[in-house]
């Protein structure tokens, strides 16, 4: 989708196109066609509007590109989503794309993901730094088949909330769509029973409406996406791309990671944290981790919740007071990739404890089996990695991970630890 003015960005050009827009002298738009051609992804139709002559000047048929190309020129807007119901003889799954996105991505792990559901959609989603300023996607937490019953993300979206949506009486995961899906002719077919219209927004004439299918898939990942929506995310990106940190952020590169501790490290310690208005950042937590966010590092929490093992909370209640966590950084311009918690103790014999949550196990910190598995999911190469805590067993966990340690106090914070140590 080529078509788009670019009305909010229009202080850095406002005579192209916005996918048009160049950055360190390469339009938008060849980023974009560049990674789908390392995906193997070459056949391409570009739905062009606006000043849509520069785009068809600039890569013609596509073979300079390594590419194949057509166009679909729409004679007046139809929306996000209007032209796919023109183009006409789509037959195949199709990969739908914003032309003023900025990604590196690995295309055939989404492909993977799509075909395994069965999904009618499958949305990409990853955390941003403005997560009021997008929409936001909720996905269903299942007990896993596991005995212990401990819950594991569907990845299913039963919950869709535009960002015009009343959503500060509630606190929620930040989890962004990204504009990036792969659509199946099936999800066209069913919507257009119900309606069709000369315009039409994807968002929120296609894909709310059918959440209830539950059809429609989320694919989180960390990788680099970013829309030029703003000035301010034009300037970032710029630098990422001269970094290098677009590419490297792409999960077939090894990742660094900074796995951080929960309790007296991002938030103030209370003890056993079971209400979430105890919930409450150290003062310059946000700014770190928005330092740590821009210099290409994961932020990924690990955290022991034996609150959990001891009943003093349920699970829908730790997520809750985890989405708050989200929800804190997020005003603030911060995000966290991913949080990794354990819910076991080893200790029994309590009154109200939950029996099945008792155990010695692996994932309980000092034992290293939370950092493994978040190296395992996401590539990251330990070796280059920081655990940061306030405890001995964070230390304890992250050296026999293999990371770098460094504990933090009242007096040495994670934002002192991002100014002495990351570049």
């Amino acid at each position: 989708m080529a078509g788009g003015k670019g009305t909010r960005i229009a202080s850095i050009a406002n005579d192209i196109p916005k996918p048009m827009i160049t950055l360190n002298n390469k339009p938008i738009l060849e980023y974009q066609i560049n990674c789908l051609k390392k995906n193997g992804l070459t056949d391409i139709t570009l739905v062009i509007g606006h000043l849509g002559y520069a785009i068809k000047n600039y890569f013609g048929n596509g073979n300079a590109f390594g590419v194949k190309i057509d166009y679909f020129e729409e004679s007046f807007p139809l929306g996000t989503a209007g032209a796919l119901y023109k183009i006409g003889g789509i037959t195949e799954d199709f990969l739908l794309l914003c032309g003023d996105t900025i990604f590196d991505i690995n295309f055939n792990y989404l492909i993977n993901f799509h075909n395994e559901k069965k999904a009618w959609a499958t949305l990409v989603s990853h955390p941003n730094g403005h997560p009021y300023d997008s929409s936001l996607i909720v996905t269903e937490l299942i007990p896993s088949v596991k005995s212990d019953g401990i819950p594991i993300d569907s990845h299913k979206v039963i919950q869709w909330i535009n960002k015009e949506d009343n959503r500060f009486d509630h606190f929620y995961k930040n989890r962004v769509n990204a504009g990036i899906e792969i659509i199946s002719p099936i999800l066209l077919a069913t919507a257009a029973k119900t309606q069709i219209a000369e315009k039409v927004d994807l968002d929120r004439n296609i894909l709310k409406p059918l959440v209830d299918s539950g059809r429609i898939y989320a694919y989180d990942t960390p990788e680099y996406i970013k829309d030029m929506g703003t000035p301010d995310r034009y300037y970032q990106t710029e630098t990422d791309i001269k970094k290098g940190r677009v590419q490297q952020r792409n999960l077939s590169c090894k990742q660094k990671a900074i796995f951080i501790d929960r309790d007296g490290t991002l938030n103030k310690d209370v003890g056993f944290l079971i209400d979430i208005n105890d919930m409450q950042l150290i003062p310059g937590i946000p700014d770190a981790i928005k330092k740590i966010n821009e210099l290409g590092y994961l932020v990924i929490v690990i955290t022991n919740q034996p609150v959990i093992a001891r009943g003093e909370i349920s699970f829908e209640q730790l997520q809750q007071i985890h989405n708050k966590l989200e929800t804190l950084l997020g005003t603030e311009n911060a995000y966290i990739d991913a949080l990794y918690y354990c819910p076991h103790h080893p200790d029994k014999g309590f009154y109200g404890e939950r029996i099945e949550y008792k155990c010695n196990c692996f994932c309980r910190k000092p034992n290293p089996g939370m950092i493994l598995q978040a190296a395992k999911d996401f590539n990251i190469d330990l070796l280059q990695s920081y655990m940061i805590g306030d405890s001995d067993t964070d230390i304890l966990a992250g050296k026999a991970a293999g990371c770098l340690t460094i504990k933090v106090s009242t007096s040495y914070t994670l934002r002192n630890f991002v100014s002495d140590y990351l570049k």
